[in-house]
Parts: structure tokens; C-alpha cells; sequence
């Protein structure tokens, strides 16, 4: 029987790692890098090692999904940053005093920063009080009053 599952040499893989590998470049993304180097990877076994094609096609898909987690624990390790709120805006609030632009009635009140008027949630106050922000969950601050 002679398709391309049972045909697949060693010099086969080597040419689909190529091909994965060349079509990461072209097309970024960081998935096709992965099954390319699994594709490298089961091709040099396959010069060392006769094996079926059966296992070499579960070899494959094993490297690959192995490379899954590899890949999550590299990307975390280059996220140390002198900016750690670089994209977390709200975050980066967490403990700044503001005034009330409006006052906040039935939990639910507005603030200014800088150009943009953020949505704000806690206990009712008045216009003008000075508040704190005490923590943020998504996209909901939650506030409270400064002491003076």
C-alpha cells in the first residue's frame, strides 16, 4: 500500500519541518514554529530509528501538544517588564486618590483621569469627595472615601 501516511520517510519530515517552518516566517504566529520543530524532531529519529509510520504520525502529535505547555512557560519568562502596568491601565490606578467629577448615587458614580471618565462603584457620596480606588475587577473600579 502506498500513500503518503506509509511513505513518509525521514526525508519526508525533514521536508514538512521545512515547509512548517518557512510558513511561520511568511505567516507569524508562533503555532506553526512548534509543529515544525516536531516535524524536525521525528525526522531525525527516523534516521536513527526504523519505526512504522503509526508511530511516527503519534510521535508527531505528541512533541506537538508537549510543545504546548514549553511554549506558555517561555512566552510567561520574557513578560518581566520595568513597565508592569504598561497594558493594565486600571490596575495601575489601584491606590490614587480622584475627585468625583459626579456623585455617586445608587453605587454607581463617575471620575476624571486625565481625558477619560471612568465609571466608578462604592458607597454614596457627593460630588467633589476626594476617593481612593481600592481595587478593580475587570472593567469595574471600586472606590473609597480618602481619608483627609
Amino acid at each position: 500500500m502506498s500513500s503518503l501516511a506509509t511513505s513518509l520517510g525521514p526525508w519526508g519530515w525533514l521536508a514538512a519541518a521545512a515547509v512548517l517552518l518557512i510558513a511561520e516566517i511568511v505567516v507569524p504566529g508562533v503555532f506553526l514554529l512548534w509543529l515544525g520543530i516536531a516535524a524536525l524532531i521525528v525526522g531525525l529519529v527516523s534516521f536513527v530509528i526504523d519505526w512504522g509510520w503509526q508511530l511516527q504520525w503519534l510521535a508527531f502529535a505528541l512533541i506537538s501538544l508537549a510543545a504546548i505547555p514549553l511554549w506558555r512557560k517561555l512566552a510567561r519568562a520574557g513578560e518581566t517588564t520595568d513597565q508592569p502596568f504598561l497594558n493594565k491601565r486600571l490596575e495601575a490606578m489601584v491606590g490614587r486618590v480622584f475627585t468625583l467629577e459626579r456623585p455617586i448615587v445608587g453605587g454607581s458614580g463617575t471620575i476624571a483621569v486625565d481625558d477619560t471618565v471612568w465609571r466608578v462603584s462604592g458607597d454614596d457620596a457627593p460630588a467633589g469627595t476626594r476617593i481612593r480606588i481600592a481595587r478593580v475587577d475587570g472593567a469595574t473600579i471600586h472606590v473609597e472615601r480618602a481619608e483627609a
